[in-house]
């Protein structure tokens, strides 16, 4: 199928921790066609990792800056988060063991260095969650989801450089929640920590709009993704009952029966819900309650391969519960006309369907659908939902709306829905090569399986 707009695509690669037994599994043929492969080898490298490094690397400082304009130009203060200076660390550290490529290494390096020596909490343990660009502390909380990335990427610069020092500060931040921040009672951990690693609580004072105490899904994943990424560097048993356990967490207590993640639960994990509070007091909590389509999407492939690291633990009720969620967000959370997935719904009250109250279309849910979709379609070949079409309508609907053909990279949100998009950053803390990269080296993998 020809794509009218696609002169120059954006390829990106990374190696993601499938086995092989997985990648011949879902080597199937399928209605997939072969110009796809040439234009995602395209999209990876030259399109999005070309633009980031090394023009990132702080030489002066170290680390990564953090902030571009849609053009490419270093704009604002470049304060430093764990999360994506970590993400730059795991990206540049896969894209050497994925192309070969030495030159990468160094950057993956400088990256882990200033986590070392810059993020790391010197007193306490633990990584701040924001620095200044020159390494001053900027906030009085930490978070399990900052520490998932910390590990996640020092593990996969561990896999390709084997600096020991680097799979000691992995260990050291895996213990560091482990003392701090993990529910031996009700299992999992809390998200939000004092610097004393302390977790904070809700009290009569805490806005009912506010997260702090909650735990969450994000984080679970994300600490599952993590966890499974220093289980292939450090095969350690506490690390794969960890696996494990966030993989019961999401199965049993975070993915609700209509297939979607609750976002946050009481640390006894029973779901924040305001759907007594009626269509305003719902609306005013968005941010605490909805249904996120793009983190089902992401998180029906974080399970699966979170569970063929640990020996297809509950292997049976991950592909059930990933194709519900997948299944779930394509019935009601896909623009049927142009492709892609919605940011947000809602199940009001006394309401048969389903209401999309954020229509945008953020990029790092598209990059994850197009993983989690390739897979299904090889997966779930005769599936009527037809996740091959799928697959081919969300990347043309990326060539389209998504990808800067001119400057590089991904626009934030689709401009069908944001136009103004095209002269947004094209990087910030929340925005970095992790999700697009990921997404774009597997499903090379994938394509270049079925095509061999």
């Amino acid at each position: 199928m020809p794509f009218p707009l696609f002169s120059r695509l954006v390829q990106l690669a990374l190696s993601i921790c499938f086995t092989t037994q997985f990648y011949s599994a879902v080597a199937q043929p399928g209605a997939i066609p072969d110009s796809i492969l040439p234009q995602m080898r395209y999209a990876a490298k030259e399109g999005l990792l070309d633009h980031s490094y090394p023009r990132n690397i702080d030489t002066q400082y170290g680390g990564y800056l953090s902030t571009f304009s849609y053009n490419w130009q270093p704009v604002g203060a470049q304060d430093k988060m764990i999360v994506t200076q970590a993400r730059h660390i795991w990206s540049t550290a896969k894209a050497t063991a994925f192309y070969k490529d030495e030159r990468y290494l160094p950057m993956a390096k400088h990256g882990y260095l200033f986590l070392r020596d810059r993020m790391w909490d010197q007193e306490n343990g633990g990584f701040h969650n924001l620095v200044s660009r020159d390494g001053k502390v900027k906030s009085d909380m930490k978070e399990a989801y900052g520490h998932a990335f910390g590990i996640y990427g020092l593990a996969a610069y561990y896999a390709v450089s084997k600096d020991t020092g680097a799979l000691g500060l992995a260990k050291r931040a895996f213990y560091w929640l482990e003392q701090h921040t993990h529910d031996a009672k009700a299992k999992g951990y809390f998200q939000n920590l004092r610097q004393d690693g302390k977790p904070a609580v809700r009290n009569a004072q805490t806005p009912s709009t506010s997260t702090l105490g909650y735990k969450d899904q994000n984080s679970s994943i994300h600490l599952l993704e993590a966890f499974t990424e220093l289980y292939h560097v450090w095969p350690d048993p506490l690390v794969k009952t960890r696996v494990q356990e966030m993989l019961d967490l999401l199965l049993d207590k975070i993915i609700q029966p209509k297939g979607y993640l609750q976002l946050f639960l009481t640390p006894e994990w029973k779901p924040v819900t305001f759907r007594d509070k009626g269509r305003e007091g719902i609306l005013q909590h968005r941010n605490v309650d909805h249904v996120s389509f793009g983190h089902d999407v992401e998180t029906a492939y974080l399970m699966m391969e979170a569970s063929e690291a640990v020996g297809n633990y509950r292997h049976a009720d991950v592909l059930r519960k990933g194709k519900e969620m997948v299944d779930h967000s394509l019935r009601i959370g896909w623009d049927k006309a142009l492709g892609g997935f919605y940011d947000q719904g809602y199940y009001f009250p006394g309401d048969t369907a389903i209401t999309i109250i954020k229509d945008s279309k953020n990029w790092w849910a598209q990059a994850e659908g197009l993983n989690t979709l390739l897979i299904c379609s090889r997966l779930y070949p005769d599936d009527p939902l037809d996740y091959a079409g799928k697959f081919v309508q969300l990347w043309q609907y990326a060539q389209t709306y998504l990808i800067d053909h001119q400057y590089g990279d991904w626009y934030e949100e689709g401009l069908d829905k944001e136009p103004e998009r095209r002269t947004g950053n094209k990087a910030h803390i929340w925005k970095a090569t992790y999700h697009n990269f990921r997404s774009l080296s597997n499903c090379i993998k994938i394509l270049e399986a079925r095509k061999g």
